[in-house]
């Protein structure tokens, strides 16, 4: 037997978004944008655990899980300063088992993720221990040094935007996010740099939708709108 887990992350500010209101509060139509990050996963997942901002916990219980009746919520924990403390927060919160273990780490900010997309994780993940997802390029990729002056331009047929949900073998990610807190590092911007720096498992790529896209700025929710509304129509 295996369970899956799901860690919503749900404590970001929205500094970029410049509102009052965290941007996972904020409201798509009729719904906040965690209600369809949170309805997404749960025919898919056996337990969520969402991760909120320090003070904010009882408002997510109360407006979003209990209104909403988002039964696959076990718990509601606080997360740190940094997403890379949140995401350690929701892992040291999973109830280790003898069933094996996978752990589906997602923002709620991104509320288009699919379940085709959901489902093709957890295949994979089980095959491999390991996946994001993630999208090819588009656009030429440029790098650039500290004086905004390009050093090289990578092969864009190599190039992938990683998105979440990323998922792991619970131990293994559990393992590496442990090393990591305790080496002191802080430049760590998703999961997958755990794993390749602090774990043991190859990182496979899933390839998701150029929808599921993370709602930060203004813009976003514009953007965001327009998905909305084209998936009601379909």
């Amino acid at each position: 037997m295996s369970k899956t887990v799901c860690i919503m992350l749900a404590g970001g500010k929205g500094k970029r978004m410049g509102t009052k209101v965290s941007k996972q509060y904020l409201l798509l139509e009729d719904r906040p944008v965690l209600f369809y990050s949170l309805k997404a996963f749960e025919p898919y997942v056996d337990e969520i655990i969402v991760v909120a901002a320090e003070g904010e916990e009882e408002y997510c219980r109360e407006n979003i899980i209990n209104k909403y009746e988002v039964a696959k919520v076990t718990k509601v924990v606080t997360g740190g300063a940094e997403r890379y403390l949140s995401v350690y927060e929701g892992l040291k919160a999973i109830n280790e088992s003898d069933d094996e273990m996978y752990v589906l780490i997602h923002d709620g900010a991104r509320p288009f993720i699919t379940g085709q997309v959901i489902k093709k994780t957890i295949e994979k993940v089980k095959e491999t221990g390991a996946c994001i997802v993630a999208v090819p390029s588009k656009d030429t990729v440029k790098i650039g040094n500290e004086f905004n002056i390009v050093e090289s331009t990578p092969d864009r047929r190599k190039v992938w935007l990683v998105q979440t949900p990323q998922v792991f073998e619970y131990r293994s990610i559990y393992d590496a996010y442990k090393a990591a807190i305790e080496s002191g590092r802080e430049d760590i911007t998703d999961d997958s740099m755990v794993m390749e720096s602090f774990g043991n498992k190859e990182i496979h790529f899933v390839q998701g939708n150029y929808d599921n896209i993370k709602l930060t700025t203004p813009e976003d929710m514009i953007h965001g709108m327009a998905i909305l509304r084209a998936k009601t129509d379909l």
